[in-house]
Order: structure tokens, then sequence, then C-alpha cells
């Protein structure tokens, strides 16, 4: 047995993986290096990272550069307590960073290390807002279906996509689901980013506006389809929640750090959130490092709260130091190489490519913001009959052909059709960026043939 059936024999007997069955386990992906857009695998081969590992490696794969500020600040203090009372530079100049490149009405960042607990964050900060304004029965959270927020407990009650819930149920109360701005698939009579949003109010008014405390959603649903909405929706949003006093989380997850060609993605609609929830791209991936944007509303609520109702939220690893200097070498690349303005330029660009894939019979839409983008598969475009099954057919054809990308897997109920997503590297160079829709052309036509 060579060393890499022995590897993937341990693999199958001690690891447990996220989303686990042993039959989706078999031949698994087995990467061993990264470079740029690139990744190496076991077996040789070589692929294109269409997915940026999962959404977040902004800056490629194989950046010396963040390896080096790893290490240094290692070499210096691995780790320290960020609780109050004690502090760090990296966390400390990260912070300020960030603040600068979000929105105006934002003040201060907590850290944590995911996406999830960034979400599990603002939950809490919602619910400690609304207390501090003594107005404590503001504690549930609205937020739409083909959502994904996470997998812990409250931020699984928020995703708004079944099979992550089906095993783990039930879910925590007070968590209101709600349809999305998803224009494909709209059934109602109202333009689609209205009427999205009136069914969140219709929820608040439902439920009581003195029961809610916060609405969340992605600027652009990612793991839900890539799904992008209309113009009218996030400021018609933005005017509901002001209407009832609720708050606003972004979770920006993925769009944030310049995956839509802003570097955070509400801002294609001018619109501000009270809460934003981060992850993924501030560090590229390289080490975890998630947190919480705080508005100057949220931030001065925890600043002057008494000491008997102080914000009493805490984590071990929140500013970890190696992980905070990491992030801030990771933001310097972004801002350095204009990755932020690439995406945007590149976004639109592969976006016009990828339309062209409309032609298919088996493509019923393609939708897409900056560099992330989706092309939903049917069985009929007329009737918009999802294809089931098809995205991992197609996928495989594109593994094949050199190109990694992630079927988001469909569903009847509610209706959605297999859909690829595609998030590139922002830093994914001219020539490899035009391989990818040639690449999905021929695997789709493959898959159906």
């Amino acid at each position: 047995m060579d060393a890499t059936a022995e590897l993937l024999e341990s693999d199958r007997r001690f690891l447990v993986h996220p989303l686990h069955h042993p039959d989706e386990h078999k031949a698994p992906l087995f990467v061993v290096s990264g470079k740029g857009p690139m990744l190496h695998l076991a077996d040789g081969r070589e692929l294109i990272d269409g997915l940026a590992g999962l959404w977040n490696v902004n800056v490629g794969h194989g950046r010396a550069e963040l390896a080096d500020a790893a290490a240094e600040q290692m070499k210096k203090i691995a780790f320290a307590s960020a609780y109050v009372g004690a502090t760090n530079e990296p966390a400390i100049r990260l912070g300020e960073k960030i603040v600068r490149h979000a929105y105006p009405s934002s003040s201060a960042v907590y850290f944590t290390t995911a996406g999830a607990e960034s979400n599990e964050s603002a939950f809490k900060t919602a619910r400690f807002f609304w207390k501090v304004n003594d107005k404590p029965n503001k504690v549930k959270v609205i937020s739409r279906i083909h959502a994904y927020h996470g997998v812990t407990m409250a931020a699984m009650s928020a995703t708004g996509m079944a099979a992550y819930q089906k095993m783990f149920g039930p879910l925590m109360p007070g968590f209101i689901h709600v349809v999305a701005p998803y224009a494909y698939r709209w059934q109602g009579n109202e333009e689609p980013g209205i009427g999205a949003a009136e069914a969140v109010e219709k929820a608040i008014l439902a439920e009581g506006p003195d029961t809610v405390a916060a609405v969340i959603a992605e600027p652009v649903m990612g793991a839900g389809g890539v799904i992008v909405p209309p113009d009218s929706y996030f400021p018609k949003l933005r005017e509901i929640c002001d209407k009832y006093e609720v708050l606003l989380i972004a979770d920006e997850v993925i769009t944030g750090f310049g995956r839509t060609g802003k570097w955070f993605a509400l801002g294609h609609w001018g619109v501000e959130p009270d809460i934003v929830s981060f992850a993924k791209g501030v560090t590229s991936g390289y080490l975890p490092l998630g947190g919480n944007i705080l508005s100057k509303r949220v931030h001065e609520a925890i600043l002057n709260a008494p000491m008997d109702r102080r914000y009493m939220h805490a984590a071990t690893y929140s500013g970890h130091p190696a992980c905070c200097a990491v992030g801030l070498r990771n933001v310097e690349i972004i801002e350095d190489e204009g990755l932020v303005e690439r995406a945007a330029v590149w976004g639109r660009r592969l976006l016009a490519a990828l339309d062209e894939l409309r032609n298919l019979p088996n493509v019923g839409d393609v939708r897409g913001l900056g560099m992330m983008c989706g092309v939903e598969l049917v069985t009929d475009k007329s009737s918009k009959a999802p294809a089931l099954g098809l995205g991992v057919k197609v996928a495989r054809e594109a593994m094949s052909r050199g190109l990694l990308v992630r079927a988001r897997a469909g569903s009847t109920d509610p209706v959605i059709g297999d859909t690829l997503c595609l998030s590139p590297p922002l830093s994914t160079p001219d020539d490899i960026l035009e391989k990818i829709p040639a690449i999905l052309r021929e695997s789709i036509i493959a898959a159906t043939r």
C-alpha cells in the first residue's frame, strides 16, 4: 500500500468530516498543495479552484507573505488573551483597518474564529442591545428560506436549508423563516424585491414588533445557490427594520472583503446594517478568524451599559494575535493588489461569459455579483422544473476537465434546481478565468448527453 492509500485508510478510520456520509467519501479530493488559483492533488492532477476553497481564499493559495506574517507573530507571541483589561497589537490594527473599510456608521469589531460563531455572536449582541435599551422581550430573529448562516444551534436555526436541520432538531425557538428575494422562482404578484421585503414585515407584525430583535440576511445568498436580490430589496428591508425598531444583521461571511466587487456588499444598494458578521475572506482562510462589525449605536450600547448589565460575551480566541496578524497582512494584499476593484471588473466579464450558457437546454438561470456566480440547472426551461441530481454529474465532468466547482443540490420543497456555484480567488489570472465558462459548457453537455 502506497503512502496516499495508507493516509486515505487512516482518514476513513479516524476522521469524521463535515456533512459526513461514508458513501460520499470513497474517493475524496486529496489536496496536497496550491498556488494561486490552482490546486495540486495527491494523484498528480491539477485543478482550477473555482470555489476559492470554500468561498474564502480571496488572495489565492500559497501566499508566502501570509505564512511569514503568521510565523513572525508566533515567534513574538502566538496567543494572548484579548479579554477586557488585555489587548495585543495585531487585533488593534486589524480592527481599525476593518472599520475603515466597512460602512460609514461602523464603529468597532468583536473578533470570533468562524462564520457560525460570528452569527451566534450577532444574535447575542442583538438581544443584549434590546435588553440594555429596556426592551427585554425583543429576542426573535427572522431569516430567509435558502439562507445559510452556519450549523451551530442558533445559526442552524436561522439557516433556511432543511437538509442541515433534519437530524439535529428541534430548532431553537424564536427563529422565523420567510421567502427569499429569489427573482428566478418568484411566484408572487409583487415585484420580487418588494414582495420579499414585505414578507419580512408581515412576519414582524405576526410575531409582534416588541418580540423581534433582528433580521439576518446574506447580501447575496451563497450556499443557497448564489441568489442575488433585486435592487429594491435591501433599501426596502432597511426601511422596514427602522419602522419596527428591528436590527439588521448582514451575514457577510462570504460577501465581505471584496468578493462582490465592494469591500462589503450592502454598499451596492446604499444600505448600512446594524451588525455585520464576517469570516472567510478576512484571512483568505489561512488561519481561522471571524467577527462582528458593530454600528455606532450598537457599539455605544456596549460602552454605556452599567456594570451590572455589561456585555458578558466572550471567547478564548477572540482577537487571537497570530490570526489577526495574518488577517492584517491579507487585507493589505487585497488593498495593494486592487483585488476589490478587480473582482468588480472581472466579475462582470465572468458573468457575461457564463450568461452565454443560457442557450443550453438545461440551463435555466445564470446570476451573480462580483466574483460569485451561480448557474441553475433545469429539466425544462418553460416550466423551470428543477434538475435534481444533475449538478453532481456536471461537477464530476468539470473536475475531469480540470475545474473544481460546487453543486448546490436542489430540492422540490421549496423549489430550487441544482445550482453550480463559482467563486474563484479574486487574484485569479485572466487566462484562467477565461477557461471557466468553456469548461462548464463542455461539462454540462457531457453530463446531459
